[in-house]
């Protein structure tokens, strides 16, 4: 069982009421959003694991059981073309859970015209093989979202 804690402080909101199709349909996989503080901020790694994707705005952690957990910091980010993202950890980089990868500022996000709210997704996964997923409620970083077996 893999268990997934939150890579900010803020609001759990659920994957449906992402404000973009491919997440709010879980097309990407399942999981849960956060609407985070709007405060400048590190998003850090969900799980003990291989950065193997990493890009201003997103990024992917795969942990020794060879799960997937996509962070995704704010919607249509990447339009931003890295401006107001800071990378902290660097593809291939082993990370422990909480520890910081990104550092940006979701006001500065929001301020751009772009959604903050951040999906974390079990990639490659199924709904079925979540359990306990938080979807309302204040989070702090590092707070339980869902478990994964």
């Amino acid at each position: 069982m893999t268990t997934v804690t939150s890579p900010l402080a803020g609001r759990a909101i659920g994957l449906a009421a992402v404000p973009d199709p491919v997440f709010s349909g879980a097309m990407v996989g399942p999981g849960t959003a956060i609407d985070p503080v709007r405060e400048p901020s590190e998003a850090v790694s969900p799980v003990d694991g291989v950065i193997v994707s990493l890009h201003p705005h997103a990024f992917v952690v795969v942990d020794g059981e060879g799960h997937g957990v996509l962070t995704h910091l704010g919607i249509d980010t990447v339009q931003l073309n890295g401006q107001g993202f800071e990378l902290l950890v660097a593809k291939g980089d082993t990370v422990t859970r909480g520890q910081a990868v990104v550092r940006w500022n979701p006001a500065d996000v929001e301020a751009a015209g772009k959604s903050p709210i951040c999906p974390v997704v079990a990639l490659e996964a199924t709904v079925d093989s979540l359990s306990d997923v938080v979807e309302s409620g204040d989070v702090k970083a590092d707070d339980v979202l869902f478990g994964w077996s």
